[in-house]
């Protein structure tokens, strides 16, 4: 169980290739195919599986959901796409992603990716159909794009303070004095959102906290925001005037923190999620198949959780391998947070 193992936390969890691997084998005299290494880790993947299932489950109940896209490659839908096009007929969809779900419990945090022709928002709603009836909408943050917005549930949204600031952080050569008073109002707001994790305040009392430190702050922003699109102190269509409307037109999302208990500033935690993709990206450039994207996203979604619950993945996966049967029957004993318990039960 240990091969499989390693082969999925090297490739879906440190992003090397099985080419390189192949390489590496042979130097130390172990000829190890790129072919043999993906045949031995999709074997394997019946109990992750069941894990990745239910932690899919696990996520839904959360009251907070962070979610975004980041391109991917998968060669056959590439085909497909390419094919229909050439014959002028409309593709099924030409976008390819992997999202990236991040769902904050109360005790530990899930990750999920999903990686195809899908949007954040279409994920996001196969994951929220598992959400027990009765519990109140989650708190979903994310950027503005529509993309990642879900129709079929209902959320409160928060949007991303961090990728407003970025707009401002753009276009700060040609406009240094007015970035530079909204970045520092930003910061003396994240100053206030540290103070409270540092006094380890509660979500009900982080709330007030901000309402009493970052509520007027964020108020003389909005004001002065206003103030430089009303009086034409900014151009509409210029740079400045673009990041402006953006904060201004999603004011309610970014400002949500001041409004509801365990609200985030920011999609942060999201995005330093998906940079287990970018990196897989990089290095190994594609996936073949969706069966291929398939088992990436279930090895990596385990890989990352237990990094979040600091869990020792590689003895995750192994266990969930040599207890396969006990898995499938009851994935939720088998988690990275209590499978130690179901470990020692079977002795």
């Amino acid at each position: 169980h240990s091969c499989p193992s390693m082969l999925a936390l090297l490739r879906y969890g440190s992003g090397m290739p099985f080419y390189r691997l192949e390489g590496l084998q042979a130097n130390l005299n172990v000829p190890l195919p790129d072919a043999t290494q993906w045949d031995i880790v999709s074997k394997a993947v019946d109990g992750p599986r069941a894990a990745f299932q239910e932690l899919i489950v696990q996520a839904a109940q959360a009251p907070l959901l962070h979610n975004d896209d980041t391109p991917a490659r998968i060669l056959s839908l590439m085909a497909g796409r390419d094919k229909a096009l050439k014959a002028g007929l409309t593709p099924v969809a030409r976008a390819i992603n992997t999202t990236g779900i991040v769902a904050v419990l109360p005790e530990h945090s899930v990750v999920l990716f999903f990686t195809g022709h899908a949007h954040a928002g279409n994920n996001l709603a196969k994951v929220l159909i598992h959400r027990a009836q009765g519990l109140d909408a989650p708190i979903q943050m994310c950027d503005a794009l529509t993309c990642n917005m879900t129709e079929e549930f209902k959320t409160l949204l928060a949007n991303c303070i961090a990728h407003g600031r970025r707009k401002f952080v753009q276009v700060m050569e040609h406009f240094p004095q007015q970035c530079s008073f909204v970045i520092e109002a930003l910061g003396r707001v994240y100053g206030v959102d540290a103070d409270c994790r540092k006094q380890d305040l509660t979500a009900q009392e982080r709330l007030l906290h901000h309402q009493i430190h970052s509520g007027p702050e964020m108020q003389a922003l909005q004001v002065w925001m206003n103030a430089q699109l009303d009086q034409r102190l900014a151009e509409p269509n210029s740079g400045l005037g673009q990041a402006l409307r953006y904060f201004l037109k999603h004011w309610s999302a970014l400002t949500l923190f001041l409004r509801k208990a365990g609200a985030p500033l920011d999609n942060n935690i999201c995005e330093r999620a998906l940079k287990r993709s970018i990196v897989h990206r990089k290095n190994s450039m594609f996936y073949k198949t969706a069966k291929g994207a398939e088992v990436g996203d279930i090895y990596m979604s385990l890989i990352h959780t237990c990094e979040l619950c600091k869990v020792n993945a590689f003895e995750y996966l192994q266990a969930l391998q040599a207890h396969v049967e006990k898995v499938q029957a009851g994935a939720h004993r088998w988690l990275p947070w209590n499978y130690r318990e179901q470990l020692a039960l079977s002795g």
